[in-house]
């Protein structure tokens, strides 16, 4: 069976491991053992218990997809009960990942513009932050006066229009799509048959075309993988990442910490988890409001930190600390001192409810489709904001008075972190420098080979990869080879954890780099700018195809011809495959690790990691170890580089 080989090493690298093979965070590696003491389960045990895994599914020949299998390709079967090969198996199997994804960033896109729907018209305890951006937005889209239109008249027009375009059914939508995309892409989706109309048509087609006894043609099924991954990043990432910034500001370049250290033993401490800022913009009001409730019950106040995206969001917006990433959840909990654990949506692991029963915490799940058996659930509902927002954080605050000080245990591990970089803000750093042309400098530095290029690590933690260490390790790699990281959801934890999102981070990069960002953090007024730019929460991945398209128009050169790449170098979720599948498809080549279920068809895999480069300009790559991966991905920068006559 294809892939066994691998299915036994990972088996042997897996089982036993020792704590300082499971994580590089020290935090953790702390918590591990306080864990092991309590009796409390983590991700890195389950992990040990899954061992072996089934060779079908790890390979991606097996489907269960209608009631005469389940089935599975074997040496004896070469083909499922309905007449499914291999091929048409894994190229299923990988659409249903590529649509999980999908769906999970456009309902989260839909749901923030339901919110500002409800802001507009005075429904919901909202304002418009960033009015500047509305009006921005509003003129791309083509709505006629918007610079003179009553801003939440405004905001109405542009929130139905998001609306309209999630369920575009006919060729009139894709106007998400064509406001950030350029050109050549448009004409490139157009013709290979994957520019979508809407964010819920190619989620609806695709379950269909998915489904026993329709598409059986491999090519056709990885072009719907395609059209998916492109509304995911226009309807799901762009649109979320845009009407954010109207709620709730564009972010500026904030100094806050990282790490499990930023909890505190004498406050109540409220970690909000999940991926939407609509409920944590609220949760951090309501807990500045509610200080003195806390300070009666015996704190010296409230504290909220962030964990995964949704702490990214705060982090990026109102500089609220990061306790950490995915795979540091459990063992926040652990210290004793989190007093409530609140949770929207996305990488919400169930377990959370028997580690939080181990102590005093309360976890708090608010979304109606995330519902865990043992959680508190309190639903939100932003016409309803403030209250729910208060509820939640007076349950924290009694839930502090049963805290057992002598089970609190917080590891004294934390960074300093700049974090916030969204375009506006790069782009007001550099206007420091060149006033009437901000770009130049960037493109003056890439010209000239101080920056060679640039890779966006982005995505998940998995524990079958040590927790962290493929990002930061993948990220020294590259930025001593002067080539200046992007950093977004999970991957921006690590990063930050690890001191690379800190002024003094910018001494591990290359000489040439370090120059640039010491001229940045000057202009800047912060010294210098890290090695590494916090570019927010996995919907902001849009962010920098935003700087991308500037650049492509500024230099009148495609992006696929752009020296950029990008990784995902700990990849879990079905998010991470979909946002992938969209920077292959706007041509960034992407290195993942580990593999999606691809290996069972030689097909699909040549698809993927060959043909796509000759109708994208991208392809996927992939390494298990951070300094190929980085050898990988420099010499595809260093070939764009010659192809548009620079230096290498």
């Amino acid at each position: 069976m294809k892939g066994e080989s691998l299915i036994t090493r990972e088996k042997r690298e897996i089982e036993g491991r020792a704590d300082s093979d499971k994580t590089i965070d020290p935090a953790n590696l702390d918590m591990l053992q306080v864990a092991r003491r309590s009796g409390v389960e983590t991700v890195f045990d389950r992990l040990e218990r899954q061992e072996p895994k089934c060779p079908y599914c790890y390979t991606g020949v097996s489907c269960r997809n209608c009631v005469m299998g389940p089935c599975r390709i074997t040496a004896k079967a070469d083909r499922g009960v309905c007449g499914a090969t291999a091929d048409v198996m894994v190229a299923r199997g990988l659409l249903r990942n590529t649509l999980g994804g999908t769906a999970s960033h456009v309902d989260h896109a839909r749901h923030v513009a339901l919110t500002l729907l409800h802001t507009a018209r005075g429904e919901a305890p909202y304002a418009i932050r960033d009015e500047t951006k509305l009006r921005s937005i509003a003129r791309a889209l083509g709505i006629e006066d918007a610079e003179n239109m009553e801003v939440n008249r405004l905001a109405e027009r542009v929130a139905l229009i998001a609306l309209e375009d999630i369920g575009a059914t006919h060729a009139n939508g894709a106007r998400w799509v064509k406001m950030h995309s350029t050109q050549e892409r448009i004409e490139t989706w157009t013709e290979l048959g994957v520019l979508p109309e809407g964010g819920m048509l190619p989620i609806l087609e695709g379950m269909h075309r998915t489904s026993m006894g329709n598409d059986a043609d491999p090519v056709n099924l990885v072009l719907g993988c395609i059209k998916a991954g492109i509304a995911d990043g226009f309807y799901g990432l762009h649109m979320s990442t845009d009407l954010q910034d109207v709620l709730f500001g564009t972010p500026k370049p904030k100094f806050a910490r990282a790490g499990m250290g930023v909890i505190e033993p004498e406050f109540v401490n409220i970690a909000c988890h999940g991926h939407v800022p609509i409920l944590s913009e609220k949760i951090v009001e309501a807990a500045e409001a509610l200080q003195e409730e806390a300070r009666t019950a015996g704190a010296r106040g409230i504290k909220v930190i962030g964990i995964c995206c949704t702490g990214n969001e705060i982090l990026e917006r109102q500089g609220i600390p990061a306790a950490g990433n995915e795979l540091n959840s459990e063992l926040v909990i652990a210290t004793g001192a989190v007093d409530a654990m609140v949770v929207d949506y996305q990488c919400i692991f169930p377990s959370l409810v028997q580690v939080a029963q181990c102590f005093h915490t309360k976890l708090i799940t608010t979304a109606p489709i995330v519902k865990i058996p043992g959680a508190e659930h309190i639903e939100f509902d932003e016409r309803r904001a403030d209250e729910v927002a208060r509820k939640i954080v007076r349950h924290a605050i009694e839930s502090f008075k049963q805290r057992d000080p002598g089970r609190i245990h917080i590891p004294q591990f934390s960074s300093e972190v700049i974090a916030g970089f969204s375009v506006e803000a790069l782009l007001e750093v550099l206007s420091k420098i060149n006033n009437r042309d901000p770009l130049a400098p960037l493109v003056e530095s890439i010209t000239k080979g101080d920056i060679m290029g640039a890779v966006a690590i982005v995505g998940c933690n998995n524990p079958r990869v040590t927790h962290d260490l493929m990002h930061v390790e993948l990220a020294k790699e590259l930025i001593k080879r002067d080539i200046l990281v992007l950093a977004t959801g999970c991957a921006a934890h690590a990063h930050a954890k690890a001191g690379l999102m800190k002024p003094e981070g910018c001494t591990m990069a290359g000489e040439r780099l370090q120059r640039v960002l010491k001229a940045l953090g000057e202009a800047a007024g912060i010294g210098a700018m890290p090695p590494v730019l916090h570019f927010g929460s996995c919907v902001d991945n849009s962010r920098i195809n935003q700087l991308l398209k500037a650049l492509s128009e500024k230099l009148n050169v495609a992006i696929k011809d752009l020296p950029v790449a990008a990784s995902a170098p700990e990849l879990t979720t079905e998010k991470a495959i979909s946002i992938g599948t969209w920077a292959v498809a706007l041509g960034v080549t992407t290195h993942v690790n580990p593999l999606p279920r691809i290996m069972g068809s030689e097909l699909v895999t040549r698809l993927l990691t060959e043909d796509a480069e000759k109708l994208l300009g991208a392809k996927f790559i992939h390494s298990p170890d951070p300094k190929e991966s980085a050898d990988m991905l420099e010499q595809v920068i260093l070939e764009k580089r010659r192809k548009l006559g620079l230096q290498t």
